[in-house]
């Protein structure tokens, strides 16, 4: 057990032939009763610091531990992030990549049928052209016969006419 300010204190000595001046030997305990008390109360007000900064400690601990944590946990967010933004950029692309190659085939399919109506058109057109060109020759065929020059000579009286018409008109009464 460690020796305290009363064990100094209340220590006896055996007197003996010769000893120690018993006025000095007190004033020294009594010194070292002083000396050790403060040394005592020193050593508690230390114990007491190291307790407060051992907690302290422990709560710094504690706050770096969570930070630790957190730092991991916003890392491992932030790859997920990533992650999820790839996929759905590569999906994206896949997506517009389908309606690229979508829009292109029907492109193409349009410009086929584009080019057949256009082939259909032209054969339309020489048909046309060429009945056209028939019609016109047959009534300059016609220009130029002599059944124009015919009727042109002919002549009718208008007594004749008056005649016809009357004709006509008791027939269809």
């Amino acid at each position: 057990m460690p020796l305290t300010p009363l064990d100094i204190h209340n220590k006896e000595f055996n007197k003996g032939f010769r000893g120690y001046d018993e006025d000095e030997v007190n004033e020294f305990l009594d010194q070292v009763i002083k000396d050790y008390e403060l040394i005592i109360r020193e050593k508690k007000e230390m114990e007491e610091k190291l307790n407060e900064m051992n907690s302290r400690l422990g709560h710094f601990t504690n706050i770096e531990e969570t930070l630790n944590k957190s730092i991991v946990i916003a890392q491992e967010a932030g790859e997920e992030v990533r992650r999820n933004a790839q996929k759905e950029a590569k999906l994206i692309i896949k997506e517009a990549e389908k309606n690229a190659d979508r829009i292109i085939n029907e492109s193409l399919s349009k410009a086929r049928k584009i080019a057949l109506e256009i082939e259909e058109l032209k054969k339309q057109s020489k048909v046309f052209r060429t009945r056209f060109k028939m019609l016109i020759e047959a009534q300059l065929d016609m220009l130029n016969t002599d059944d124009w020059d015919h009727l042109l000579e002919y002549e009718l009286d208008s007594t004749e006419l008056k005649a016809t018409a009357r004709e006509e008109e008791d027939s269809l009464a």
